[in-house]
């Protein structure tokens, strides 16, 4: 019978599931935080070196991919057997 029995009190993802989850997702706020804007000192001035700049345009978007690759892992990561 206790073959039978099946661990009722699992949950979908183990501790170093969600951790690795919160990871991916401070990496994507960061990319994000990256890529926000930032305040001119002169509004009536467009100043493309703040807008175009290698942070917003290239950094920022691989944190954000490399974020969703680390949550994809995340999901997919087996816990260890117990």
């Amino acid at each position: 019978m206790s073959e039978q029995k099946q661990n009722v009190n699992s949950t979908l993802f183990a501790k170093e599931n969600y951790t690795w989850m919160l990871i991916g997702g401070v990496i994507m706020a960061i990319g994000l935080f990256l890529m926000s804007g930032g305040k001119s000192a002169d509004p009536k001035v467009f100043d493309t070196t703040e807008v175009y700049g290698t942070t917003r345009i290239t950094i920022a978007p691989i944190l954000i991919v490399l974020g969703l690759l680390v949550e994809i892992y995340a999901i997919f990561k087996k816990p260890k057997a117990a």
